[in-house]
């Protein structure tokens, strides 16, 4: 009900209508605000002047000239008449709605009638308030306009919904709380009130009083007062004109201008009508609803546009920032080059000033020897030595001249640091709109037929459908965790076949592929569910990684298949998160527990008698892709060196994020006692510095004599013994215990090393040219793969009690 006051406030005065009438325009107007707003037209303009100069023009034709006013197109909306004397140029007043009206063109004549029954001037014309259309007056003035007695009657109801108690209408000043109302008189009354005005005696006996509240519903319901014709004040409505669209009455009919019109029967037609509001109104709803639906939607958009800003700026600042640490980290290369190059011209410089300190010390030297010679008067004496004298002299001489007095340096610094492509590239770094170009791949199938499992390795394939036109640039693999758990990205690459070793025995995972191009991804292929092989006490089932030819064949790919690889993404592929499996999912990866049924330990030791019982054994290649440019890898990616003094990182190819892990590397090379670091890693570890100066590595560093542990370049707990050739570095990465451990040489080295360790972490290792380290591959003993090492006697006299 809210919502409607403004359709029921006059445009005018901004109050409720009262006694409001309707102008051709369909628009309302009070009576006495229509007064207002009249303006006295020129004569020449009027009807009669038009009938006074023989036009020709009928009583009724004006009408039809203020249907061409209303609905002209060229109509600016308000009739200025302001080059007229009888209209004065008073600018327009605003009403308290915004609306902008005319003044009255002249003071009212003083009359004793009421504003609303007072005579309008001669030739006056109104305009509309809201559409601005123009329309003259004829001699009945504003008596010529019907009433709106539908829209009186709404204000009354909807005044007196709003009412918060009924007050007697015959208090004089603060009206008080009405208790009855008389049916008869319609009027509420207060006790007081009642008493004096309307005494239950008499005529008044007899009218019914009822409470104010059941008299408001009996006021609504009452039928309201018939209204009666605007030409014939006498006559109810009776009959509807449908050529003029107006109700009129009988005497309309038998004499007014309706005689030749059709007419219907005004009960009829104002059925007809209503069920054509209700109609409309149904549409019109049905528009709200859209409208309110629409404006949720537009809010949500506004807050999705506020989050997405927040998000993109936070990205924004990231990848600026990551170019600033990029550039920081080249400006600090750079700058170790330029003092590397100072150092080296210093050096040189500061060796020649000695070299020819030298050299002129003995040259005064050997000057002043010769003038004390020359003083001797011995001549035999003298020829004695002058012929040696004399060659001496020569020799240095000739020393002096072979560009001994040219500086071996220059002052200048032979670099040049050409800034100009960086600079304009700076300069064009700008967004760039994504647009889809081309429509996403179609949905890949999996071909059953060539998927298989065996022990505890499963291998799928799939291919796009035949008739799809629309090509992939790759495909994603993903299982879940073999528990029924979240899915996983397990490959991201082009080809069609991927084979998945590590898996569980005996466990049920579920798999599913997908394609995507520059445009998009496409819906996920129908999953497929795979059963690994039962567990068995067999040799051959319990050793999931490389064995030596002469106890296993090395299981080969096809040249046409691709083994997981967990990558973060692919070339030319950015925009893959990268997601670690909760299992150690790889073909290089060599997982073996150490108490698995059938193993008989002949062999205990440190460290091995500290793993437990899910303690896994891993040998992995490095990985030549993530390495920096400076890393050397040889023999199969199991050896690495460096070709720079300063140190360089490299990964393993296998990476860790469930279990326990241990694994092991041999130092082949070791010159000048240089400090190599090893340990494990994230996959956007620093490659050019020291493993462990930023917080993406845990390492421990060693030279000849001692080590340390080092994290986010914090250096802790310093222990001596160090390393040599041939000495062996442990890791052991314990995940449920979210620790990591090192040995050297089967002796665990210092205490544990650190602690609340966990995500995906990769073997890392960083060394420079004086260091070559391979990977130590486990030798076979019994059924488990470990190093061949004496067992200590007490772990053997416990072993024979036990057994």
């Amino acid at each position: 009900m809210e919502e409607m006051e403004e359709e029921l406030k006059c445009p005018v005065c901004g109050s409720f209508y009262r006694e409001p009438i309707i102008l051709p325009c369909s628009h309302n107007l009070c009576q006495a605000c229509a007064r207002n707003i009249l303006v006295q037209t020129p004569e020449s303009e009027s009807p009669q002047s038009r009938r006074a100069s023989g036009s020709g023009v009928s009583d009724y034709d004006y009408l039809d000239l203020d249907k061409m006013s209303l609905y002209s197109e060229a109509d600016s909306g308000y009739g200025s008449y302001g080059g007229f004397a009888s209209a004065p140029t008073t600018p327009c007043q605003k009403s308290p709605n915004g609306v902008r009206v005319f003044p009255p063109a002249m003071p009212p004549p003083a009359t004793h009638l009421s504003p609303a029954l007072a005579p309008v001037p001669r030739n006056s014309c109104i305009t509309c308030p809201q559409c601005h259309r123009s329309l003259i007056l004829d001699d009945r003035g504003l008596r010529g306009f019907p009433k709106n007695r539908v829209l009186e009657g709404v204000i009354d109801r909807y005044q007196q919904s709003k009412a918060a108690a009924l007050k007697c209408q015959l208090c004089e000043k603060a009206p008080k709380e009405a208790t009855v109302m008389c049916e008869q008189c319609d009027v509420f009354y207060c006790d007081p009130c009642r008493l004096r005005c309307h005494p239950p005696r008499g005529p008044l006996a007899k009218h019914r009083l009822v409470p104010p509240a059941q008299g408001r519903v009996s006021r609504r319901l009452s039928p309201r007062k018939v209204s009666t014709c605007t030409d014939h004040e006498l006559e109810n409505h009776s009959m509807y004109c449908v050529q003029c669209k107006m109700p009129v009455c009988y005497q309309c009919l038998e004499e007014g201008k309706h005689s030749s019109h059709e007419v219907k029967a005004l009960g009829a037609m104002w059925k007809l009508h209503k069920s054509q509001l209700s109609q409309a109104l149904n549409g019109l709803s049905d528009r709200a609803k859209e409208a309110k639906e629409f404006l949720v939607q537009l809010r949500n958009m506004v807050q999705q546009i506020q989050e997405n800003s927040v998000e993109f700026e936070a990205c924004l600042v990231a990848q600026c920032d990551a170019l600033i640490d990029a550039l920081n980290r080249r400006k600090a290369q750079l700058l170790a080059r330029v003092n590397k190059e100072h150092e080296h011209k210093l050096k040189v410089v500061r060796d020649q000033i000695s070299h020819c300190t030298v050299k002129l010390r003995q040259t005064t030297g050997l000057m002043e020897y010769c003038l004390e010679v020359i003083k001797e008067n011995d001549p035999s004496g003298f020829l004695q030595i002058s012929d040696a004298l004399i060659r001496r002299v020569h020799l240095t001489e000739d020393q002096w001249g072979k560009g001994t007095l040219t500086p071996r340096m220059t002052t200048d610094f032979d670099l040049s640091l050409d800034n100009s492509p960086l600079l304009q590239s700076i300069h064009q770094l700008d967004f760039v709109q994504v647009k889809a170009s081309s429509p996403v791949p179609a949905t890949p199938i999996l071909q059953l037929e060539e998927c298989c499992t065996h022990n505890n390795s499963a291998t799928l394939s799939w291919k796009q459908p035949p008739l799809s036109t629309v090509p992939a640039d790759g495909y994603i693999l993903e299982l879940d965790d073999g528990n029924g758990g979240q899915f996983r990205e397990v490959y991201v690459g082009k080809e069609t076949m991927c084979t998945v070793d590590g898996l569980h025995f005996n466990s049920t995972y579920n798999a599913r592929v997908k394609a995507f191009n520059k445009t998009g991804v496409s819906p996920y292929s129908k999953t497929l569910v795979l059963q690994t092989s039962e567990d068995t006490d067999s040799e051959e089932q319990t050793l999931p990684f490389p064995v030596p030819s002469e106890r296993l064949p090395l299981r080969r790919m096809s040249p046409f298949s691709s083994t997981l690889n967990l990558q973060p993404s692919f070339p030319g592929r950015s925009y893959f998160d990268f997601r670690s499996s909760p299992h150690q999912l790889s073909l290089h990866s060599s997982l073996q527990s150490l108490n698995a049924p059938g193993c008989n330990f002949e062999t205990q030791s440190a460290p091995y008698s500290q793993l437990g019982k899910y303690t896994y054994l891993a040998w992995f290649a490095f990985d030549p892709g993530s390495a920096h440019s400076d890393i050397i890898l040889s023999n199969d990616n199991l050896t690495v060196t460096c070709s720079s003094y300063d140190d360089r990182v490299v990964l393993g190819k296998t990476g860790f994020s469930k279990g326990v892990h241990y694994w092991e590397l041999t130092v082949d090379r070791y010159d000048n006692h240089p400090d190599p670091a090893f340990g494990v890693a994230r996959m956007d570890v620093m490659k050019d510095v020291m493993l462990g100066k930023d917080d993406k590595a845990w390492a421990m560093y060693v030279d000849n004599n001692r080590s340390w542990f080092m994290h986010n370049n914090s250096h802790t707990n310093r222990t001596e013994g160090g390393i040599t050739k041939g000495a062996t570095i442990g890791v052991l990465l314990d995940l449920n215990r979210k620790n990591l451990t090192f040995f050297i040489n089967d002796e665990q080295q210092g205490p544990i090393a650190f602690d609340n360790v966990e995500g995906l972490f990769f073997p890392a290792v960083s060394l420079n040219r004086n260091v070559q380290v391979s990977t130590l591959p486990l030798r076979l003993n019994s059924c488990c793969w470990l190093p061949v090492q004496r067992t200590p006697r007490a772990v053997q006299s416990n072993r024979k009690e036990g057994s």
